[in-house]
């Protein structure tokens, strides 16, 4: 079966080291929402007359926010149809509480949830100082806005968003990405992806 694995949880939980890992055993195409509309929302965002940096505006959230989900979920399609196993990395919170959304993936690249693996890991960090000394060390400008605006800012490191799709509860993972990435944390992953017995990560 194909592989589609949903990396979510607030910034600088690690979701993207996570699935950078696991993408270093299993093969497969790599979408980040930050990757695949950042340059384009920053473009919006200066042109309109806010921080290039700030997803937190209503203006973003109106007009950029589900244009970013929506093309990373095309290009999701294309590669599922291509036969490829896909990560897509981003929270994914409004995604995630719509039922029909992951029906309507799988469907648009011409296949049947019998052929694709759908599976969501949810990063998450012990705590708040944790997270904000992840984001300061990938050292990203587009982060400075979050640093500027830190008190407003701030997410539950824990939070675990609803997840109301059609999958069983077998293919939710709560990761707990504290501390050192270690090779048999990789390895329990791989074996939640790959459908082997999982042991607690």
């Amino acid at each position: 079966m194909q592989k589609l694995v949903f990396f979510v949880g607030v910034a600088g939980t690690g979701k993207t080291t996570v699935a950078r890992k696991l993408s270093e055993r299993i093969p497969a195409a790599f979408l980040d929402r930050d990757t695949v509309g950042g340059r384009f929302v920053e473009a919006m965002l200066e042109r309109s007359g806010f921080d290039k940096n700030d997803r937190d505006s209503d203006f973003y959230k109106q007009n950029l926010r589900d244009l970013e989900y929506d093309t990373t979920k095309d290009i999701c399609i294309e590669n599922l149809a291509a036969g490829q196993n896909v990560f897509m990395i981003s929270p994914f919170t409004a995604e995630l509480k719509n039922k029909a959304w992951i029906e309507e993936v799988v469907a648009a690249a011409g296949l049947t949830k019998a052929q694709v693996d759908v599976k969501v890991v949810v990063v998450t960090l012990e705590n708040i100082e944790l997270q904000k000394n992840r984001i300061i060390g990938r050292q990203t400008e587009r982060d400075q806005w979050k640093l500027d605006n830190w008190s407003h800012f701030e997410k539950r490191v824990a939070f675990v968003p609803e997840i109301n799709w059609d999958i069983p509860q077998s293919s939710i993972l709560v990761f707990d990405n504290s501390g050192e990435m270690t090779a048999e944390k990789v390895e329990k992953l791989q074996q939640f992806v790959e459908d082997r017995a999982v042991a607690t990560v």
